[in-house]
């Protein structure tokens, strides 16, 4: 085999048609990211059902969002270097298999502390789940479809959270708070079993492993018309690079490294701030109950609407401008929710804005993170920046709930401004990529 033609891995698939196959892998991705976003959000959506059975307010809640919230850093910090090690399939189907079991015993818990347990522990497999989704798919895809397959893989976050936010609305009061948990536990585990048969390694995996045959197989499955050769020989445009956290802080990565780490910590503040708490903070401006499920339909949803064209974009965009726009407009609706009161109408068209200016971001970074840093550090320096972005979940969900409970829904809109502010100094900070792929515009 040494032998053989010598050929891009890279250059493979921009030369390839994009076919059924990788459209398969991205609805694996698209669900696996689906069932997350339901589970990530379900604290949110029994939020007042459960403050009312426990007796608790904001402040009461805010353990149990944060403990969730600390599960998903530390399973992004965690499963990134597992991918990098043994390999992107294993690492989603562990992280799948954690958080369908630990939601679904979330259902039988009786207190408040057990609810703490169980939602860290669940938190661990969400968290695990995302900086492999997002890897697997990119290194599937031609540069010129690989901001929207990226966001196609991680869709399912938003329309999670939609479905939950409809679902919750029938399932509470016929079935309480914990119909929501089984829902969320019982259908990722059985969906594991056809992940596991169907969900393939990455195939820059397979390259950095130098398990040609095995890659050489999966090729002809992605496109068969451009089968490679049993002797051809794959390549990645990359220095060798040791795996683990410590090469995220060579002297070649270490600067954009920290700066994405602080651009995702802060955006993750505002964004998760904004998910977790926003029904239960247009329930306290007057915002009937029964309705506070439509906010987060509503912000999911216009997140859901924009991204789309954004992801479609991303490959032609200056990446980082980008970002600092979507940043700057959303300090500007945040000020405006602050003085909308109970104007409703106005109240939801600005929450569908937020969902393009703070959670905008999000799909930028990931474009952004992925094309930094090299295959064999890819899902670590995705997992550790994702990592980064759940502690400032932790800070937002906590916060959150502290922010409504002293100073209302007017201080909490006003005091998203500050992480977004301080994301946007992070954001400056980012230079261009030293591992783009062709034809990236990261800077300005």
């Amino acid at each position: 085999m040494n032998a053989g033609a010598r050929q891009g891995l890279p250059q493979w698939f921009d030369q390839a048609r994009f076919g059924a196959y990788q459209v398969r892998v991205v609805l694996l991705c698209f669900l696996v990211t689906t069932f997350d976003g339901f589970d990530t959000q379900a604290i949110a959506f029994t939020g007042p059902a459960l403050a009312q059975a426990l007796g608790v307010g904001p402040r009461g809640l805010a353990p149990i969002i944060t403990a969730g919230v600390a599960g998903m850093a530390l399973g992004a910090v965690l499963f990134g270097p597992l991918g990098d090690r043994y390999g992107r399939r294993a690492a989603v189907l562990l992280a799948t298999a954690v958080f369908g079991l630990f939601s679904l015993l979330t259902a039988f818990a009786v207190n408040v502390e057990q609810l703490m347990v169980l939602r860290f522990l669940t938190g661990i497999g969400m968290g695990g789940a995302a900086p492999n989704v997002y890897t697997l798919a990119s290194e599937f895809s031609p540069h010129r479809h690989r901001g929207l397959v990226m966001l196609l893989a991680g869709l399912g976050l938003p329309v999670g959270a939609i479905l939950g936010g409809l679902i919750a609305g029938q399932v509470i009061p016929a079935w309480g708070w914990q119909g929501v948990f089984v829902l969320g536990g019982v259908a990722p585990l059985l969906f594991l079993p056809l992940l596991w048969i169907l969900f393939p390694e990455s195939p820059y995996y397979l390259a950095r492993r130098n398990r040609q045959s095995a890659l050489i197989g999966l090729l002809a499955r992605v496109a068969p018309a451009a089968a490679p050769t049993a002797d051809t020989v794959f390549t990645l445009p990359e220095a060798p690079t040791r795996v683990g956290a410590a090469a995220l802080f060579s002297p070649a990565l270490r600067h954009n490294t920290v700066a994405i780490w602080g651009t995702y910590f802060f955006n993750w503040v505002a964004w998760f701030g904004l998910v977790l708490w926003i029904p239960s903070v247009l329930t306290a401006a007057g915002l009937p109950r029964e309705q506070a499920g439509l906010a987060t339909v509503t912000l999911n949803g216009a997140a859901l609407l924009f991204m789309l064209p954004l992801a479609w974009l991303l490959p032609k965009l200056p990446v980082r401008r980008v970002i600092l726009l979507l940043l700057a407009g959303a300090v500007l609706v945040s000020l405006l929710l602050a003085r909308a009161g109970g104007n409703w109408p106005l109240v939801f068209a600005l929450v569908g804005l937020s969902g393009l200016c703070v959670g905008g971001p999000q799909i930028a970074l990931n474009y952004l993170a992925v094309s930094i840093y090299p295959t064999a550090v890819r899902a670590s320096g995705v997992g550790w920046a994702i990592g980064m972005g759940r502690l400032g979940t932790v800070a937002g969900g906590a916060a959150g709930g502290l922010v409504l409970a002293d100073f209302g829904p007017q201080g909490f809109f006003l005091a998203l401004i500050v992480p977004l502010a301080l994301a946007i100094l992070a954001a400056l900070l980012v230079r261009s990529a030293d591992h783009p792929g062709p034809g990236d515009k990261i800077g300005d």
